[in-house]
């Protein structure tokens, strides 16, 4: 059965506690290389899966972008950057189709919805970013350009991640997304609050989590690069919509880097 949430004011009562527990979001004002530090794990990680912090955020890479669908605000960025490094080390082309992540592997494809006009992109995460509140993803100014997001700035989107290719159509190469339905806003969705390296702090988050929710649930994921994580993830749901509602919700809570996986 899926989760019957408690009360709404319940829920006010514990933001003060929630906000000073909540995964620090993205609070810096300009885009701005991360400078990667962390903990000495005891694997030997790739830099692009490093954990890495901006400002004092901690940043986790994510190991994959299985699942991964996330509903925010999009940026995007052009000439000042136009001919520098990349967080992923290649040189950014504001003319190409790309865009920065905070925790979406590098060379994860995605696919961005403009949700205020239904036009679509596929771009490639080549760079870490956007470090400002609120906003899940930076745009490069030719992507935004295909969605019509030059001209207004910002715009709510959705981000999909899609498989590597799966065939080869006239038109290109063809990819399908990690998350499949007859209907897309049908399914099991599920919500990521966070992902630690030690178990003891996902235990206590979600502990915390189970005041409100009453489906709170601890993951490991083990990969060979990454080692492993423990991903505190909360609520089912029967759709995309009622997701995305309890996301803004959690955001309301503190909660910004939350996205809904696809079960």
């Amino acid at each position: 059965m899926f989760e019957r949430r408690k009360t709404v004011n319940m829920r006010k009562l514990l933001i003060v506690l929630f906000v000073s527990l909540a995964l620090c979001s993205c609070g810096v004002s300009k885009r701005r290389m991360p400078s990667t530090t962390y903990t000495k794990p005891s694997v030997v990680l790739p830099e692009t899966t490093k954990p890495y912090s901006v400002d004092g955020v901690s940043y986790y890479p994510l190991p994959s972008g299985e699942g991964f669908v996330q509903e925010g605000v999009a940026s995007w960025y052009g000439r000042k950057f136009h001919g520098k490094k990349t967080s992923s080390g290649e040189i950014y082309n504001m003319y190409d189709v790309t865009a920065a992540h905070t925790t979406l592997p590098f060379g994860t494809r995605v696919r961005v919805e403009n949700l205020s006009n239904s036009k679509e992109v596929v771009v490639r995460i080549n760079d870490r970013g956007p470090f400002v509140k609120q906003r899940i993803v930076d745009l490069s100014y030719g992507a935004a350009k295909k969605i019509g997001l030059v001209g207004p700035g910002t715009a709510r989107v959705r981000l999909t991640a899609l498989s590597r290719k799966v065939g080869t159509v006239r038109a290109g190469t063809a990819r399908k997304p990690l998350v499949e339905a007859p209907d897309f806003n049908k399914g099991r969705f599920t919500i990521q609050v966070g992902a630690f390296r030690e178990r003891e702090n996902a235990k206590r988050l979600a502990a915390r989590l189970r005041v409100i929710f009453d489906y709170v649930s601890i993951t490991p994921h083990v990969t060979l690069n990454s080692g492993t994580f423990y991903r505190v993830r909360v609520s089912l749901s029967e759709s995309l919509t009622e997701a995305g509602r309890l996301v803004k919700e959690l955001e309301y809570l503190g909660f910004s880097e939350t996205f809904i996986v696809a079960l």
